[in-house]
């Protein structure tokens, strides 16, 4: 009887550990030849002007061989031969030799063009080519110049990790949730090595004809900057992507020395103010309070990397709070768009004050400010809130991907977040008075249960509990630190560190658990 319950229980035991099946990850690989630019034209993204209503852009990529490069565009309609309105226009080259910059390695040319004097309200349809190879016929509407006209568009923070693999499905699941929407913001992070082909590669492609349709406002995050070279390195000195300025057309509407990394843009009822919170802090806080002394839209939206209220843990960038924010509370910015944190949080700061009442804003609000991350990179959230930084941390989220869908109509600003399948995950609206202050409403009523590693899908792998179990019972004393699943010559394999006070082991374990190798 004693041998049958001691089989039983290695019966068990078996049972246990393979109905948590040690799945190990396979990333794809992609060979060289796949980013390389042909003599047809890839990576077509379009760009707004600063007078969004009347000025599109539009970039793309060819080899080197094909010089020159045009543009078609015509008011679309139903009928099939709307092309016989259309005007052609000679597109802008630029080569960008890339060679010998490690992570790029290729030359390429990129052609843009700028469509002026658009009619607000209409749809257009424009190609690229050389005059013989051609893209197909691309659409897009620009803007009501009507004040009050609702539109809407997406936001989206860091991509930047497992581009094709994972943000493909987010940012598409963005453009089925809102495809009327007319344009997405980028706060940064697209990649992850600024200059490397392959990463620009896979974020066009993961957004595929959304980016030919909906045009991208975009900010460089820290990883769009780095070194070009092992000097550089040496020296400290990063750079900004190479292919950043020759694929994306912003306006020339910043500050000296930061073109197309810091500009504004223009609605007829809102304005959208992009800024580079890598560098020249100090600089483009004097060019924001000139453009928000001037300025007579409704709404102010600003855009740009680093947060001044972090999500994540052991992050606080103090520094660029103390000296944007006045700035934002003196000329009521509305809402507050950022990334890097790799997690989400959604908070406000007291109307008209520096100092934060919970009386004063039960209502009524000052700024809003967002963090959030649409890419598969996640961290854990600072558990503690925003209100040591004065400020008050209404949502927050771990381990998710999300999306956010903002809709504003005269006097009416609504934001929703939404996850990669779609379900609505934060939810809340402003009501502008007449003295530019915010109404403040709240729908947690409506919202899910708050989500983090404890009650999501695992991000880290995970030992099952009758190896660590078994692990720890071998070494007593000892606390598991790390888990890694690999392949090794076809077999899985599960990297273990445990930790006892200052000693501590590497162990290799096989599928079963069993320990193959210790240091």
């Amino acid at each position: 009887m004693k041998n049958f319950f001691f089989f039983l229980l290695i019966f068990l035991g078996s049972l246990t550990l393979h109905a948590q099946e040690i799945r190990v990850y396979k990333e794809p690989e992609f060979g060289f030849d796949w980013s390389k630019p042909s003599e047809y034209p890839d990576r077509i993204v379009l760009t707004f002007g600063e007078n969004a209503t009347s000025e599109v852009s539009v970039n793309w990529r060819t080899n080197t061989e094909i010089n020159p490069a045009f543009a078609e565009l015509a008011v679309a309609s139903g009928a099939p031969k709307f092309w016989r309105n259309a005007i052609t226009q000679k597109a802008k080259t630029e080569v960008l030799q890339a060679s010998e910059i490690p992570t790029a390695e290729v030359d390429a040319n990129y052609h843009s063009a700028t469509f002026s004097n658009l009619t607000p309200g209409t749809v257009y349809a424009y190609r690229v080519g050389d005059g013989t190879r051609w893209s197909e016929w691309f659409q897009f509407k620009t803007p009501s110049d009507q004040a009050g006209q609702k539109f809407s568009f997406l936001y989206v923070g860091d991509a930047q990790n497992y581009i094709l693999e994972l943000w493909a499905r987010l940012i598409r699941e963005g453009f089925r949730k809102a495809p009327d929407a007319d344009f997405i913001i980028h706060a940064g992070d697209l990649i992850n090595y600024a200059h490397r082909e392959q990463e620009w590669h896979e974020w066009f492609t993961a957004g595929g004809f959304i980016h030919s349709m909906l045009p991208t406002l975009a900010v460089p995050g820290n990883h769009e900057y780095n070194y070009l070279n092992e000097t550089d390195r040496e020296n400290r000195v990063r750079s900004l992507s190479i292919q950043w300025k020759p694929q994306f057309t912003y306006p020339l509407n910043g500050p000296k020395g930061l073109e197309e990394t810091a500009y504004f843009i223009d609605y007829p009822d809102a304005k959208f103010i992009f800024l580079d919170s890598n560098r020249d802090h100090q600089i483009q806080a004097e060019w924001l309070e000139e453009i928000l002394k001037s300025n007579t839209k409704k709404w102010v939206i600003v855009s740009y990397h680093h947060p001044l209220f972090s999500a994540s843990a052991g992050r606080d960038n103090e520094a660029l709070r103390n000296l944007w924010k006045p700035i934002f509370d003196k000329y009521q910015v509305d809402l507050a768009l950022q990334g890097h944190d790799h997690s989400y949080g959604r908070g406000r700061v007291s109307p008209g004050e520096n100092m934060m009442d919970g009386m004063n804003m039960r209502d009524k609000t000052g700024t809003v400010y967002v963090v959030s991350v649409s890419g598969g990179k996640m961290y854990g959230i600072k558990p503690d809130g925003w209100e040591e930084w004065g400020a008050v941390r209404d949502r927050a989220a771990e381990n998710t991907q999300l999306f956010q869908v903002i809709t504003i109509e005269e006097n009416t600003l609504q934001f929703e977040s939404y996850t990669a399948i779609g379900e609505l995950y934060d939810k809340f609206e402003l009501t502008k008075e007449e003295d530019g202050i915010n109404i403040f409403k709240d729908f947690k009523e409506e919202l899910p249960q708050e989500f983090r590693f404890t009650n999501t899908i695992p991000y880290e792998d995970q030992l099952p509990q009758i190896v660590e179990d078994q692990l720890l019972k071998r070494y007593p004393g000892f606390q598991v630190k790390g888990v890694r699943f690999f392949e090794e010559k076809g077999q899985a394999r599960i990297r273990v560190i445990l930790q006892k006070e200052n000693e501590s082991k590497d162990l290799i374990l096989d599928q079963e658990g069993r320990v193959i190798s210790e240091k």
